[in-house]
């Protein structure tokens, strides 16, 4: 049973990140081909600094990924805060399946409705063009918030609800008893809350595509390429931000274990 066992888990394992391999491999390859790696050559990395339409879309994704990926978290935690001070049952299991439909709705659903309601508010109010930068970021934030929610929720249970009070009978008020006593004992639950909503915003194609106008990102910018043909370069820039992600998420995990370490009760001899 084990060796099934091992034998699933390496399969799993193998076709989760077979593709990102031959795409690393054929990023380094010196001719555009895609079926033969005539050579080692980094001449599409170098290539990657004249591609200014690249460039643009790399820019204007991080800066969604970043700014809904800080917003989300904000807002995520304070709604997982506010969740958890709920005391009736019904209202907290209503408030929280509202919270998870966002998640268990078609990303096309989600990406259609958001495009129709924006359209509809900006004639209202007088807009020549409805969709761009701004509804892009609202779209992004909408579809993070539930991952943040869920992400601090269960470190609010595990803290000790007598924390707050004592820090209240010691002098802070409730601000100052949130960010000195309850956000510490939360921090991991935010900030992978934090590093899921900038990964899922940086990996989001459907709901920018009804959402963006002119305003295009990197995945909407890879996809028009797929009529054609896709540039190697897309190979070298998709290389370079799954490292960047992979190492983030490495470093990540050192320090949650590192900090995991610390809470871990000293022995006595």
């Amino acid at each position: 049973m084990k060796a099934l066992a091992r034998i699933y888990i390496a399969l799993i394992i193998f076709f989760l990140y077979a593709p990102v391999a031959v795409m690393i491999v054929f990023s380094f390859n010196s001719s555009s081909s895609v079926w033969v790696f005539e050579g080692f050559s980094l001449d599409w990395y170098t290539g990657l600094v004249s591609d200014t339409l690249m460039l643009n879309a790399l820019e204007h994704t991080l800066i969604i990924a970043v700014m809904s990926a800080v917003i989300s978290t904000v807002l995520g935690t304070a709604a997982a805060v506010g969740i958890t001070a709920i005391r009736n049952k019904f209202s907290k299991k209503a408030i929280m399946s509202v919270t998870q439909i966002p998640m268990m709705n078609a990303d096309i659903v989600t990406g259609i409705s958001l495009m129709l309601l924006f359209i509809f508010i900006g004639k209202i109010i007088g807009l020549k063009e409805s969709l761009g930068f701004f509804t892009v970021l609202i779209a992004h934030i909408t579809f993070n918030l539930p991952y943040v929610i869920l992400s601090v929720l269960p470190k609010l249970r595990q803290t000790n609800s007598n924390l707050r009070e004592a820090a209240l009978d010691l002098g802070c008020n409730p601000v100052q008893a949130f960010f000195k006593v309850i956000m510490p004992s939360i921090s991991t639950g935010i900030i992978t809350g934090f590093i899921m909503a900038f990964t899922l915003s940086l990996d989001d194609f459907v709901i920018s595509y009804f959402t963006c106008g002119h305003y295009q990102t990197l995945p909407i910018i890879i996809y028009s390429m797929t009529k054609k043909s896709v540039k190697p370069d897309a190979y070298a820039l998709s290389t370079i931000i799954f490292v960047a992600v992979f190492v983030l998420l490495i470093l990540y995990n050192m320090i949650q274990t590192k900090n995991e370490k610390r809470k871990m009760p000293v022995r006595q001899v």
